[in-house]
This record gives C-alpha cells, structure tokens and sequence, in this order.
C-alpha cells in the first residue's frame, strides 16, 4: 500500500467528493448562469472541503443524473474547463471521476494531471442505465497509450444501482477482480450516493483483497467513521460534507471539520 502513503502522505485518507453542478448536454443544465456558476461553485466547495481539513478531493460529474455509461465528449470537455479553472487553488492530491466511463475519466485524469481515478473498470451489470458492460482490458490499453500509468484506478468492486449480472460471491468477485485486473484499491459502495456502505460487504472485500487497498465509498458520516475505518484503508466522501448532510447541497466547512476530527482522532489511537 506504499502508494497511498506516496500519494496522500496520511493513514486511512479521506477523499472528499466535489460534485460538480450539470454540464452542457446534462438535463438539468442551467442554461442561463451557464458555466460560469459551475466554476464558481465548484470554487467554493473546493474552498470549503479544503478549509476543513480533507486529504484529497475528487472533481465528479455528480449532477449528469441520469449518467451514460459511455459520455459524449462535451462532459469531459467542461470538466476540463473547471478544473483548469481552479488548478493553482487546489493544495491537496485531487482525482477525477467521468460519470460512469472509465476511458473518458483517465483521459481527464492525464489531461489535468489528477492523481487518481475512481469507476467501474470490471464487471457486467443490470443496472437503472441499462444492461452495463465493462472492458478492462481496453482500459487498462488506453492508460498505457495517453501515458497515464501513474494513474491509480480505484475499482468500485459493488457499483451502486446495480447486481452483477451471474451468480457470483463477492468473495469470488473479489479475488477474481485483484488477479485479472490488477486494481490499484477497490471502493465498496452503498445503493447511492450517500447510502450507507454495509459494514459486511465491507469486510468481504478488505478480507479477500490481499494487499491491495480498500476503501468504502458511499454513506460515511461522524457517527460510523471509526467503524468503518476501522475495516477500511481509507474513505470517499460527498454527502457527509454537505449542509445538513444533504446530497443536493453545497459543501459545509463546519460539517468537514467535525468529520474530520473523528478521523484524525481515530488516526492518532
């Protein structure tokens, strides 16, 4: 797990989430403040997840609801856009996530000089976007091509929205998905964002994992940090850090702070 040191420099990091609001070609993209107010944004909540005390953030397309699992360019494109934007602000490790396209999220990634990316790089899937199938192997091709191989890819081993597509245990998924795809952490998720990981398939995987890093993904708040941390090598977090712990809000320094200081208790017993 050497990388995580040489990337975040901390034990069990916390990697908040910065949803990024529409981009041109979403459906709820507001025309009218157009992107200006996505960059805008974006610069606050960068601000305050910052301020706060996080590890890393991560720049998604959070509000591209409902999400493709192959993007048309124009997303990426604006993401750049913020990104770029905000470049000479960002003063922690940050990565990248194209709602739900792996290719396009490493491209990003080589393109902004983002650390790591988090998708779903394996599996077949019966999801709320369809019948969903994956390419790692064309993935991991493409990384090699855009020169990205200092990416870490996060692998969500339990996407949410969706069932594996054949009756597998997630043990096996596991153990299978370390061995044939190589995976620099796998993320374990709940239903949603924001949607409680299950303690158990938490355990499942850190416990068929071997020496790779695993980290819940979805739903960690104050009250299940050290629970949770207590299995896992690190957190993703969005809503958590958001007014009043809402997934549609803007992020809350204050709830940062508090969350935060759960986990640096928690580092330092």
């Amino acid at each position: 797990m050497q990388w995580l040191d040489d990337v975040f420099g901390v034990q069990k990091p916390v990697i908040a989430m910065l949803h990024l609001d529409a981009l041109p070609g979403d459906p709820s993209f507001d025309t009218a403040a157009g992107m200006r107010a996505v960059v805008d944004n974006a610069r606050r909540d960068l601000d305050a997840l910052q301020s706060g005390g996080v590890d890393a953030v991560m720049f998604s397309n959070e509000f591209s609801l409902p999400y493709l699992t192959k993007t048309e360019p124009i997303t990426a494109t604006a993401m750049a856009r913020v990104i770029g934007e905000l470049l000479d602000e960002v003063r922690v490790p940050f990565g990248v996530n194209v709602l739900w396209d792996g290719v396009a999220s490493i491209d990003l990634a080589a393109a902004t000089g983002a650390k790591f990316v988090r998708e779903i790089f394996t599996g077949a899937y019966g999801s709320d976007f369809g019948l969903w199938n994956t390419n790692v192997g064309q993935a991991a091709r493409h990384r090699r091509r855009v020169h990205a191989d200092n990416v870490r890819l996060l692998f969500n081993v339990v996407p949410e929205a969706t069932a594996y597509l054949g009756d597998r245990d997630l043990a096996d998924i596991t153990r299978s998905t370390v061995f044939n795809a190589k995976p620099d952490a796998l993320v374990v998720s709940g239903l949603t964002a924001g949607a409680p990981t299950d303690t158990s398939a938490l355990s499942t995987v850190k416990n068929n994992a071997g020496d790779v890093p695993v980290f819940v993904n979805t739903g960690m708040r104050v009250e299940t940090a050290e629970a949770q941390l207590s299995i896992a090598d690190g957190a993703v977090v969005g809503t958590a850090f958001k007014k009043d712990g809402v997934f549609e809000n803007r992020a809350d320094s204050e709830r940062v702070e508090k969350l935060m200081a759960v986990v640096k208790n928690f580092r330092q017993s």
